[in-house]
C-alpha cells in the first residue's frame, strides 16, 4: 500500500519546502497532488521520490526546463543513456563556461582592487577601469539628490523606513538621468 502524506510531511521526507512542492506542481514538474475530501494535497511516495530528484537536480545547477527533461527521460524505458549523458554533458560544458567567466571577473576585480590606493584622494583606480572608453564622468547634480530623498520619504518623514533608500534602483534611475543630461 502506498501510504498518502500531507505537504508537511511530504516536504520533510523528500527535503524541501512546501512552498518549493507548490510550485513545482504549478510548473508541471510534479503532477497535481491527489485531494483529501477536504481538499488537503495528499502525496504518495512516488511523489516524494520525484521531489528528491529534483532536489538533487537543483543542487547541481540544472535549470527547471533540464529537470523537466531529466524526470520524462527518468520515466522512459525506452530512452538511452545516451541521451541522458547528452543532457548531463551540456549542463557540465554551461559551468565550465561560467566557472571561466567567473575566474575572469575575479582575476579583473583582483586587478583593479590592488591597482587603487584605498585612501583618502579622490583618484580610484577601479572607477577609472569602470570607465574605460566612457566619454565623460557623469555630472553631479545636488538638485537629483534632494528630489530623490523627497520623493523617498514616508508620509512621516522618516527615510530610514523607505523601500527606496540609497542604492535603489530609483537612485540609479535618477543617476543615469544625470548621465545622460551630461552627454547630450
Amino acid at each position: 500500500m502506498n501510504p498518502l502524506m500531507n505537504i508537511g510531511e511530504a516536504a520533510k521526507a523528500a527535503g524541501v519546502s512546501a512552498k518549493m512542492i507548490r510550485n513545482y506542481e504549478q510548473i508541471g514538474l510534479l503532477p497535481p497532488a491527489e485531494r483529501s475530501d477536504s481538499g488537503y494535497r495528499l502525496y504518495g511516495l512516488r511523489d516524494v521520490s520525484v521531489l528528491r530528484f529534483i532536489r538533487q537536480s537543483r543542487r547541481l545547477g540544472f535549470s527547471m526546463e533540464q529537470i523537466a527533461e531529466l524526470i520524462g527521460m527518468w520515466g522512459d524505458d525506452a530512452r538511452s543513456s545516451r541521451e541522458v549523458k547528452a543532457v548531463a554533458q551540456r549542463h557540465l560544458d554551461e559551468l565550465e563556461e561560467k566557472m571561466r567567466e567567473i575566474t575572469e571577473m575575479k582575476n579583473a576585480l583582483e586587478r583593479m582592487v590592488k591597482a587603487c590606493r584605498g585612501d583618502d584622494h579622490a583618484d580610484c583606480a577601479i572607477l577609472e577601469n569602470l570607465a574605460v572608453d566612457s566619454p565623460a564622468a557623469p555630472v553631479h547634480d545636488a538638485r537629483v539628490i534632494k528630489t530623490r530623498r523627497k520623493d523617498t520619504e514616508r508620509a512621516d518623514g522618516d527615510p530610514k523606513k523607505t523601500s527606496a533608500g540609497p542604492g535603489s534602483h530609483i537612485d540609479l534611475m535618477a543617476w543615469m538621468r544625470g548621465v545622460t543630461t551630461a552627454h547630450d
